[in-house]
């Protein structure tokens, strides 16, 4: 029986994240990248990079969510950064099942003055997304600002 079948959505559970939680974090991200390989650039910074900038970095100086399974697997992760949806990654077993959206309604309900992010030009399927829940791109860049150097572009999302 596939996660899918057995419920599992409805007993997901997005929390806080703790120190303790950041190589979960950090392994959600890494697996979500690697597995949209083609739709954006290659990460430019090793696992253990990714790892020590989540646990040192990321989860204490930032507001960042878990969802997990009832079993506490790591599911998605979301990492807001003031008024940016810094990072939002789902496990790719259960993409398109809810749980990004679940997020950003998240995210919205924490931010409700607003909120922006940053996608890669090449990531059409994530503006699909992102466009589905209400934000408007706003600007698009050559990638110059990014460390892929990669064109990207910037949604807002601002409430009715």
């Amino acid at each position: 029986m596939s996660p899918v079948d057995s419920g599992w959505r409805e007993l997901a559970i997005s929390r806080r994240a703790e120190a303790a939680d950041a190589p979960a974090v950090a392994d959600v991200i890494i697996r979500s990248r690697r597995a949209a390989a083609g739709a954006i650039p290659a990460a430019v910074h090793s696992d253990a990079e990714v790892h020590e900038w989540i646990g040192a970095v990321v989860v204490p100086d930032r507001e960042v969510w878990l969802t997990e399974d009832a079993d506490g697997r790591p599911l998605a992760a979301l990492v807001l950064d003031d008024d940016w949806i810094d990072q939002l990654y789902v496990e790719p077993a259960v993409t398109g099942h809810g749980l990004g959206s679940q997020l950003v309604e998240l995210a919205k309900s924490r931010r409700p003055g607003g909120l922006q992010l940053w996608t890669f030009a090449t990531n059409t399927g994530a503006q699909r997304f992102y466009r589905r829940h209400g934000f408007i791109e706003a600007e698009t860049t050559d990638g110059a600002g990014n460390e892929e150097k990669a064109p990207d572009i910037r949604f807002v999302w601002a409430p009715a």
